[in-house]
């Protein structure tokens, strides 16, 4: 039996599909209509990304990784007190973390603060930050694996652990396309 060129053609284009969808779901969720207004600068993953294994501690020093979050779509942010663009962004943060489901999808706010570091709880007291747990990245060595040289860069992570895409600069996270970026990527 002969097959016309188109049908091989049709055949590859569907398999490809398949398997890109199989390989990320997150991914085939996530459409350019999405990545308008305050995520215009989000840049998608063509393939997504394994991290390495990366480790950071929260408030009371207790070491965690994030390995410690798979099964859930995680949104890494890495920010400072001492930079303004990232402090004007927390609150949002904070109120996608109470928009999104904590069993689906967890905001990992980085602080990069060394030296300052005690001036982050009085921070979150300051601004009302309720929703968001407060984390450290020692030494910066998360910010260095993940080559992140622009404050504040948020990196949204699939439950598998590996990265989606990443944002470098500041965005409004209450803004419909966020919400919608996150319920694309949890579903």
């Amino acid at each position: 039996m002969a097959y016309p060129v188109r049908y091989f053609l049709t055949r590859r284009v569907l398999v490809a599909g398949a398997l890109a969808a199989l390989a990320s779901p997150a991914l085939a969720n996530i459409g350019p209509e999405l990545l308008q207004g305050t995520l215009a600068k989000f840049q998608l993953a063509k393939q997504p990304k394994p991290l390495p294994e990366l480790a950071f501690n929260d408030a009371n020093d207790k070491p965690l990784k994030l390995s410690d979050y798979k099964g859930k779509i995680v949104l890494l942010n890495f920010w400072a007190t001492w930079c303004a663009p990232c402090v004007k962004e927390m609150p949002s943060l904070d109120r996608l973390q109470a928009e999104v489901d904590k069993d689906k999808f967890v905001v990992l706010p980085l602080s990069l603060d060394g030296p300052s570091r005690p001036k982050v709880a009085p921070f979150y007291e300051d601004k009302k930050l309720s929703h968001l747990g407060v984390y450290f990245d020692k030494g910066r060595k998360a910010m260095q694996a993940l080559d992140v040289s622009i404050l504040p860069t948020s990196i949204l992570v699939d439950a598998q652990g590996r990265e989606l895409g990443r944002l470098e600069g500041e965005a409004d996270w209450e803004k419909p396309e966020a919400l919608a970026l996150m319920k694309a990527a949890i579903s």
